[in-house]
């Protein structure tokens, strides 16, 4: 995705009868099907994924509304002032992390509970729309992440042998790979926040936490899918 939005930025023709907006959709769902079909991607994983998207699209919406950012080209498949592509990209997230969960056969020590998870989940994605009315919660949030995960271990396997992380700093490092790539999708005009309207300048390192406070989300509901495997993996270790 991160290819054609840059690819599309750098050569996609002025004038040409389909917005860019639009062809980076439809680039979208042919990636989407393209995963499905070669089977890197199962369909329980997919209609997961596809509520993160609901997510996400939905968060869009209402953040475009209130200013926090905007998509500055036209787009006919969109939903208000939000391009239907964007909800691929929080898609992305959630299967980036359903394959690497796969791929590298995640094993877990002191798994938190599904429920907790769930709840903390629940409140992050009520604070990205309360905070704009209320109090932001979010170092709360943050403390809570901390208490929950922190004391977690993901076992991954690159090749023959499982090797520990700590499940805070895994988390983190996706976290922080998503928010360089948000420089990338803004630098490529995917979309725009109000401080880069006078030109592009780095994205603030204030959007790392909010990254890592959607990125829990999409952890959680792909943790849903493999609940019962990590449930056994936790007992074992």
């Amino acid at each position: 995705m991160l290819a054609v939005i840059v690819l599309t930025y750098l050569f996609y023709p002025d004038g040409a009868p389909l917005h860019r907006y639009d062809f980076i959709t439809l680039i979208a769902m042919m990636i989407q099907a393209l995963l499905l079909w070669t089977k890197l991607e199962t369909w329980e994983e997919a209609r997961v994924i596809l509520l993160f998207h609901i997510v996400g699209t939905a968060m869009e919406l209402f953040k475009t509304q209130v200013g926090s950012w905007i998509y500055p080209e036209p787009a006919v498949l969109k939903i208000g002032g939000v391009p239907l592509f964007s909800g691929f990209m929080y898609a992305c997230v959630g299967s980036y992390i359903a394959r690497a969960w796969r791929i590298f056969d995640f094993q877990f020590t002191r798994f938190p509970p599904l429920g907790l998870q769930f709840f903390l989940a629940l409140l992050i994605y009520i604070n990205f729309f309360t905070h704009h009315y209320i109090v932001d919660i979010r170092n709360g949030l943050f403390l809570a992440c901390l208490f929950l995960y922190g004391s977690g271990i993901i076992w991954f396997k690159p090749d023959e042998t499982h090797r520990p992380m700590p499940m805070i700093f895994g988390l983190f490092l996706v976290s922080l790979f998503i928010w360089v790539a948000e420089n990338i999708g803004t630098f490529a005009r995917a979309w725009t926040y109000p401080g880069q309207a006078a030109g592009w300048q780095l994205v603030s390192l204030g959007k790392l936490g909010s990254w890592f406070l959607l990125m829990i989300i999409s952890f959680t509901l792909v943790a849903w899918i493999h609940q019962p495997i990590a449930s056994r993996k936790n007992e074992g270790n």
